[in-house]
Formats: C-alpha cells, structure tokens, sequence
C-alpha cells in the first residue's frame, strides 16, 4: 500500500459520488493500522472564494474525478482492497491542495 495509490472507495453505498480514495499518508507510517485518504469525488469543488487548488482534477479509470482534499480523513488499512491507479506522478498537485486546507493559501 503506497502513499498516492487509488483505491475503490469501500464505503459502497458512497461509490456513486466518491467512487475513489487516493492515500496521501507517507509510507514511512506503513506500521500504522489507518491510512489518511482524501476522496476523489464526481461532483467539482466550486465556491468563488475558494483556493482553486483545492480540489485539482484527475482521470481514473477513464473518469474525470476531483480531488476533496478538505475532506480527508482516516480508514483502516485492512478495508482499501487494491489499488486501481497511482496517482504519484500528480502527487504535487495533492500537496498544493492539502497546503491549501492547511494553510489557507
């Protein structure tokens, strides 16, 4: 389980909005049970005084997903399943965004 995989979203009831969950937790926290996840959503991000790089676009699986970094949170490692994709290569476009909740700019 590496830091950026893309994962099913396991909450399947959810999956018709978030169908994805990426994980942003470093690898170095691999002995840890939970993985901080931010879900991939099917619906954009769009209020006007909102940081626009807080919720930066990716395809999955051929579909065109948002990024709700503002919503992450944490979930056992045990319940992800495997990775779909990997998002590793944009991973600093998911730093811009978790800068943006964090530090508001």
């Amino acid at each position: 389980m590496a830091q950026w995989d893309v994962y099913p979203n396991p909450v399947v009831r959810a999956r018709d909005e978030i169908p994805y969950l990426v994980v942003l937790q470093s690898d170095l926290l691999d002995a840890l049970p939970t993985r901080l996840v931010a879900p991939l959503s099917r619906s954009l991000v769009a209020a006007p005084r909102l940081p626009q790089r807080l919720a930066p676009q990716f395809d999955i699986a051929g579909e065109r997903l948002a990024l709700k970094a503002h919503e992450a949170g944490t979930l056992f490692a045990r319940g992800l399943g495997r990775p779909v994709a990997s998002l590793r290569a944009e991973s600093h476009r998911i730093i811009d965004a978790m800068d943006a909740v964090v530090s508001g700019v």
